[in-house]
């Protein structure tokens, strides 16, 4: 289980304090595929860095299976069993996708199982297990790439911050059938996806929307779909999803 308590988080605006998050509460629990969704600048981007170790709240505590982690930077949560796909995923030139799931499984892995990782995402595994992480991929290739580093690590928290980001529709089709996959495995740790669309969050086991820095609303996502589906912000989002599979 994974505990937020009383967490608060700001920034320096000209000069000026913002609150990102605001005495957040949060309790996120084992075998559990979460969807966490909300308008821009909510906080949940921020939510997600902290529970990674990238960000530090200004107070509050963190505790992750009883365990203070509050104070633990990324390396620490890291060898803790908390993995982090960014929402832009990192290219290296030089590097080979077979050593990138090698140094995220943390040993050698042979050519079929390494394969098996990637044809969890939908890639044909064959065809990238050999290619450099560089330009030469696209953004969606790059995605899927890193899910299945995550995929390799077997964190005990995964976190994917908006994974649909900047990918086309048939590279967003099969992240659907990636998340799907993984969802049935969730047995074996929880899933945090940061999304706002709206077919993530259908097949999340419970929606978590934030509002100013704070929990709106929470539950499954029949309970919870209905209520934000009509809103102005939701609307907004799905014809930016609108576009982006165009």
């Amino acid at each position: 289980m994974l505990e937020l308590k009383n967490i608060s988080f700001s920034v320096d605006v000209n000069g000026k304090k913002k609150e990102i998050l605001k005495d957040f509460n949060l309790k996120l629990e084992d075998d559990k595929f979460y969807v966490i969704t909300g308008p821009n600048g909510s906080g949940k981007s921020t939510l997600a860095k902290i529970i990674a170790g990238i960000l530090t709240p200004q107070s509050g505590k963190i505790l992750f299976d009883d365990i203070d982690i509050t104070k633990m930077n990324i390396t620490g949560r890291a060898r803790t069993g908390i993995g982090y796909a960014f929402q832009q995923p990192v290219k290296f030139k030089g590097l080979k996708v077979h050593d990138l799931l090698n140094i995220a499984y943390g040993k050698d892995l042979t050519v079929e199982q390494a394969c098996d990782y990637l044809c969890s995402v939908g890639l044909c595994a064959r065809e990238y297990v050999s290619r450099e992480v560089d330009n030469s991929l696209s953004g969606g290739e790059l995605k899927r790439i890193e899910i299945a580093t995550v995929l390799a690590k077997e964190p005990k928290i995964s976190i994917f911050d908006e994974p649909e980001a900047g990918i086309d529709l048939w590279s967003f089709q099969n992240l659907i059938k990636a998340f799907n996959a993984m969802r049935k495995n969730v047995h074996k740790g929880i899933m945090v996806v940061i999304s706002h669309q709206e077919r993530i969050l259908e097949i999340a086991d419970k929606i978590i929307v934030l509002s100013d820095g704070t929990v709106k609303m929470q539950g499954t996502s029949d309970a919870v779909l209905p209520e934000i589906l009509g809103t102005e912000a939701a609307v907004k989002s799905c014809k930016c999803n609108d576009n982006m599979e165009q």
